[in-house]
């Protein structure tokens, strides 16, 4: 690999960086929101991302409606969409349909919880996102800068291969 494009695979892994930290920023406030983390990695092919869900859990937060839930632990709610399709989230924010089942805002039902071994569920709680916002604002400036002298190295890399062209044609 040359130069630029070591340097335009930085560029992409600092854009992904910034999408991923924008997307966490975006839903900090969206119940059992489960954040992503950008690990990083240099390979053959330049730099790389991968995403990696946060594993920590989002604060429990009371709410004293009845209808809400909160897994404590590791699990899930399994709900089942209009198509029939089951989904899983950590957002326990329910209300009961006229047919007395629990539903989401989307108005999928609640078929299941998934708990792992030593997990519950906390009825008048909901889990809050597990995503520190000032923290998903320090990686978007991070990630912006790395971009920013990425594209600098490309430009100093340009600058110089036009230099040495014109050296050698007038050298011809």
């Amino acid at each position: 690999m040359d130069g630029i494009a070591w340097a335009a695979s930085a560029m992409v892994a600092a854009r992904t960086r910034l999408e991923i930290a924008a997307n966490n920023l975006a839903n900090v406030s969206t119940d059992g929101f489960r954040g992503i983390v950008a690990r990083g990695a240099l390979t053959g092919r330049g730099v790389t991302i991968e995403r990696a869900p946060i594993a920590r859990h989002g604060a429990l937060l009371h709410t004293g409606r009845t209808d809400d839930r909160a897994i404590v632990g590791d699990g899930a709610f399994l709900l089942r969409d209009a198509r029939g399709r089951i989904v899983e989230t950590r957002n326990g924010a329910f209300s009961r349909g006229r047919d007395g089942r629990l539903r989401d805002d989307a108005g999928r039902v609640l078929v299941a919880t998934r708990l792992s071994h030593g997990s519950s569920v906390r009825t008048g709680f909901l889990e809050s996102a597990n995503v520190d916002a000032i923290g998903q604002m320090v990686a978007m400036l991070a990630a912006q800068r790395s971009f920013e002298s990425a594209e600098r190295v490309v430009a100093a890399i340009d600058r110089t291969r036009h230099e040495a062209a014109s050296d050698v044609a007038k050298a011809a």
